[in-house]
């Protein structure tokens, strides 16, 4: 048994380097190409855009989304908009309205509503895709803020590149300093967008194309097959198909585009799990034939799988933790070599300290966060397992959106509003998680091994504060359900 658990260990903590130093090794390809400039084109002409808005009970947020949109600085007969909406709440009224009051101001913006959901956002954006008119698609979820500007700073790269098939930009943020939650999740986005997406796009790597913020040839949508409804990631899933088709992705971090950020636990993990799923089902759809992909170079199809792959990390972890505590009571001893492992933890450090210098005059103070990252990346990691273990079972898609309360600034209240997410027993499975990390920690002391501390105290301690949060933030949404319920009664 001893053996068995000590091979599981070993497979993991190696599996788990080898994410951390590609996760160095993809700073130090942004570092290399960091001050890389990219002009935007002379805009000649305005050719025709059709921007897409899909939506799902989105009652605070749709009039704000449909504003933004109408606002864009772009002629009005080039201009096509789509209210894809697929609500069964009193959005599509609200959403209506807004429709017919930017009509009536002679904008082109219609509401598209389908007999079912089918498919989800994918289902909708296909949906969509048959009735536009334009000859580039930009894509916009609810809770996105897009600037006047956006049009004019990305279509220009399209005309002037007919081989590009995406302009994707980087997520703002219109709630970072909300809570110590949202400061930590824009920590994690800013790593992804500034370092993560630059290094893949300025190094000729795959990328994908994050679901909103972009916008899309038509053309290259239509060769590649369109939007497919198989998996939870079908932004991911057709950049890899438009990618292995030969069609190349531009990524302007320079242009930014702001959204609400997730104030609640419940919302950032029920968002994640998604994300998850979506990214391990793309795997699973493609990852073969990234790896066998003509004409790629090796690490181009090296650097796709271990991108598509990337959740496989929280699984991995939860084996760590698992096996870790009961080979400590086998007292069995590992290679001296092992403590290099500990060195891929500067991967995510090194992306996030990056980042925030990169956006931020006050990155240091920001940086601060980064514990709060650390214990919520951690703590999370039943959740996202859940996940990955659905994507490899070939467990039936359930798209459940994540919830927009139009939280804006630190007055704002998310807690009495309807969408608030109950209780999940993920919850019970993180307390039991977190005793079993304090039991290691406990184990390891009484033991004197000091080089097992620090992994069993982050497990801990991640695990304690993403089940402490779940707790905390469960009792706002039984309130508001009992409210909700009264009038009905």
């Amino acid at each position: 048994m001893s053996s068995i658990l000590a091979a599981l260990y070993l497979v993991a903590a190696l599996a788990l380097a080898i994410y951390g130093f590609n996760i160095l090794l993809t700073a130090g390809l942004y570092w290399r190409k960091r001050n890389e400039t990219i002009e935007t084109p002379a805009l000649t002409t305005m050719p025709r855009v059709t921007v897409q808005l899909p939506i799902y009970n989105e009652l605070y947020v749709v009039e704000r989304l449909i504003d933004a949109a109408a606002a864009l600085d772009w002629e009005r007969e080039h201009l096509q908009i789509q209210v894809l909406d697929d609500s069964d709440d009193e959005t599509t009224a609200i959403a209506q309205a807004r429709v017919e009051y930017h009509r009536r101001r002679g904008i082109d913006i219609t509401l598209i509503r389908r007999a079912d959901r089918s498919g989800f956002k994918a289902g909708a954006l296909a949906a969509g895709l048959a009735r536009a008119t334009g000859e580039y698609i930009a894509i916009f979820d609810a809770d996105f803020v897009p600037p006047p500007d956006f049009l004019r700073r990305t279509v220009p790269h399209l005309l002037a590149h007919p081989e590009l098939g995406l302009v994707q930009t980087r997520w703002g943020h219109l709630n970072a300093t909300y809570s110590a939650l949202t400061r930590a999740q824009a920590i994690l986005l800013d790593g992804h967008f500034v370092v993560e997406q630059t290094a893949r796009s300025r190094n000729d790597l795959f990328f994908n194309f994050n679901g909103t913020a972009g916008v899309w040839r038509r053309a290259c949508i239509e060769d590649a097959g369109g939007w497919h409804t198989e998996t939870l990631s079908e932004d991911l899933d057709l950049s890899y198909r438009a990618q292995m088709r030969g069609w190349k992705f531009l990524f302007l971090p320079e242009v930014v585009a702001p959204a609400e950020i997730p104030p609640q636990i419940h919302a950032f993990k029920r968002q994640q799990f998604r994300w998850a799923k979506g990214s391990t089902q793309c795997l699973v759809k493609l990852g073969w034939q990234i790896f066998t992909a003509p004409g790629v170079p090796l690490f181009k199809r090296a650097q796709g799988w271990l991108h598509l792959s990337g959740y496989l990390m929280n699984p991995l972890m939860l084996v760590l933790l698992l096996t870790l505590v009961p080979l400590m009571l086998l007292d069995t001893r590992f290679p001296d070599a092992m403590l290099y492992f500990s060195f891929a933890m500067l991967g995510p450090v090194t992306v996030y300290a990056l980042s925030q210098r990169a956006l931020y005059p006050d990155w240091l103070a920001r940086l601060g966060y980064f514990a709060v990252l650390l214990l919520l990346g951690t703590g999370i990691a039943l959740n996202n397992s859940l996940a990955v273990l659905e994507a490899l079972t070939g467990r039936h898609n359930n798209f459940r959106r994540t919830p927009k309360f139009r939280v804006e600034s630190d007055a704002d209240a998310w807690e009495t509003k309807r969408y608030t997410l109950p209780f999940s027993w993920t919850t019970l499975g993180e307390v039991a998680l977190a005793l079993y990390a304090w039991a290691g920690v406990a184990i390891a002391w009484q033991q004197r091994l000091v080089w097992t501390l620090p992994y069993l105290l982050l497990y801990a301690a991640g695990f304690t504060f993403v089940a402490g949060l779940g707790l905390w933030h469960s009792r706002p949404a039984r309130s508001t359900r009992r409210i909700e319920l009264a009038p009905a009664q």
